[in-house]
């Protein structure tokens, strides 16, 4: 069983989905810091000096804090903009890496023929005799 899980937990996705999650946390700290460092404070201009985190409504005894979900709703708006773009640049990539078609199968033999050709040169040769 360990050695199971060996090859499981070093199988290359595994390691990947952990490379990603490490990464996905410091790109989270780098949206946070963009958020309270640059948003945060433009909306606070823009709104007379509100603090978007201490935005809140008093309902009975129940304090409901909808400044933090909007804070929340920015960071993740940011945060999949940039996927977005990470993913489309990828998807672009890897068209580009695409191997051109440079040859299809003959309709009579199935023999490799060039993407001009109509016949390949047996089956033209049978037609000959």
């Amino acid at each position: 069983m360990l050695k199971e899980f060996k090859e499981f937990a070093l199988q290359g996705n595994v390691v990947d989905l952990a490379i990603g999650v490490i990464i996905g946390a410091a790109f989270s700290d780098i949206v946070g810091g963009l958020t309270e460092g640059i948003f945060n404070p433009i909306i606070g201009f823009l709104t007379s000096g509100v603090d978007l985190k201490a935005m809140s409504v008093l309902i009975g005894d129940v304090e409901l804090n909808y400044g933090l979900f909007i804070d929340s709703l920015i960071k993740f708006i940011i945060i999949a903009f940039f996927l977005f773009l990470i993913v489309k640049s990828l998807n672009k990539f890897q068209k580009g890496e695409e191997e051109k078609v440079t040859s299809k199968a003959c309709p009579y033999c199935y023999e490799e023929i060039s993407l001009e050709a109509v016949k390949c040169p047996h089956c033209t040769a049978d037609l000959a005799e």
